[in-house]
């Protein structure tokens, strides 16, 4: 089968008729969903990790962001060092810090240990996530927004199952019923190291024709570049800022205004982040359609109606308001990372890292900020304050359009 684990051809050899391994990123986004999983579990049992440890909501915003600095801070490097020395096996590898992580976090006995374990974590998904989505680029075939969608339906898969996941099993019966998340990292391995084959063929191909290859990039000059970059980047911080604010305090925010359970509170957090992967699939395939701006500019601004309206909806407009945000905007991600990979062609690995990474990274630190602030206010009051953030937006005008500035360079 052409597109199968085994394949031992690869794009470069067709380079007039692109080919699209679909199987290859139906694996790499099985992998993803995996990893996500697993990281969702950490902030699926925040309510009983707060409970266990008596912690306060800054220490619960402490344990986001050391789990997403780890990883952002990491991210950029990785994927600067395997573009230039690809390494095709890294992601299987780093998906065994993913797994000693978990299961360290299953037998924490203090608040140091939950650190240590999350950060593991962190590490494990900053070894796997630039060069998975430069397998994801590379499997395309020229499809790099539905590519791109079908990593990030993974991963956004994973996160919102993992919530339901710990509901049934980890919040009922206990803190050391998480390990079961290892065999999720275990199966992950094993389907990684397949793609490492896949990968490092391709790789082999891809080196000994690099002279015959063409490459578009954009028509732009340097400093056109460094602005589109800022203005991504700030499109960045309002979109995981205010996720941060959903997926670390929808469910206090949910028993604190509608006195829901934990249990309850975890359903509306998986109906927001299944709305968030519907969102993901979407944007990409649309972008290539209809191009990446156009995508941006609906999926951050076209969510700010409706993050408006939130902090003053009843229980059943919470629901419907939470699923319409997530698709929206879900849909930014995958058109922000292939228009930054547009424009900067030569560094996929690294611009994916550092996107990944802010994500990570923003997440992480807006977690720790929103919690200080819940502490000190109230989580009402930080969904009001969040509900601002997709009106930056607007900045999207700013971004040249790519589409009709690209230029072929040998």
């Amino acid at each position: 089968m052409k597109d199968s684990l085994t394949l031992k051809s690869s794009p470069v050899e067709q380079p007039a008729v692109p080919v699209t391994f679909y199987t290859i990123l139906f694996a790499i986004s099985l992998s993803h969903f995996l990893n996500d999983m697993i990281q969702s579990v950490i902030t699926s049992v925040y309510p009983l990790l707060k409970q266990n440890y008596k912690l306060s909501f800054a220490q619960v915003g402490l344990i986001t962001f050391v789990f997403q600095v780890t990883a952002s801070l990491l991210q950029p490097f990785v994927g600067n060092y395997t573009d230039k020395k690809p390494m095709p096996y890294s992601f299987a590898i780093g998906m065994v810090f993913s797994l000693a992580g978990i299961i360290l976090l299953t037998y924490a006995h203090g608040f140091a240990i939950v650190l240590f374990s999350v950060a593991l974590v962190g590490i494990g998904s900053a070894v796997f996530h630039p060069e998975a989505s430069k397998v994801a680029y590379y499997a395309s075939g020229g499809k790099r927004g539905l590519a791109q969608s079908i990593f990030q339906l993974g991963g956004n898969g994973g996160s919102a199952v993992g919530p339901l996941l710990a509901a049934l099993i980890v919040i009922p019966f206990g803190q050391y019923n998480i390990v079961w998340f290892a065999l999720a990292a275990i199966l992950a391995i094993v389907v990684l190291w397949k793609v490492g084959d896949w990968y490092k063929t391709h790789l082999d191909l891809r080196a000994r024709q690099k002279k015959g290859m063409q490459e578009k990039r954009p028509a732009l000059g340097k400093s056109k570049v460094m602005v589109s970059l800022l203005i991504l980047l700030v499109l960045m911080f309002s979109k995981f800022f205010y996720m941060a604010s959903i997926t670390s305090y929808f469910t206090f925010y949910l028993i604190d205004k509608f006195s829901l359970s934990i249990q309850q509170s975890q359903v509306y957090l998986f109906v927001f982040l299944g709305a968030v992967a519907a969102g993901t699939l979407l944007g990409g395939s649309l972008g290539d359609k209809f191009g990446r701006k156009i995508i941006i500019w609906i999926s951050i601004l076209g969510a700010a109606p409706f993050s408006l309206l939130l902090p003053y909806a009843n229980l059943f407009w919470t629901g419907v308001l939470a699923a319409l945000i997530g698709v929206i905007i879900a849909s930014a991600f995958s058109a922000i990372l292939v228009y930054a990979q547009e424009l900067l062609p030569g560094k996929i690995g690294m611009v994916s890292g550092l996107f990944f990474g802010l994500a990570f990274g923003m997440g992480g630190l807006g977690s720790a900020l929103l919690g200080y602030m819940a502490d000190h206010t109230s989580v009402i009051y930080v969904f009001k304050i969040c509900s601002f953030l997709p009106l930056l937006g607007v900045i999207t005008a700013f971004l040249p359009d790519l589409k009709r500035k690209f230029i072929i360079a040998s």
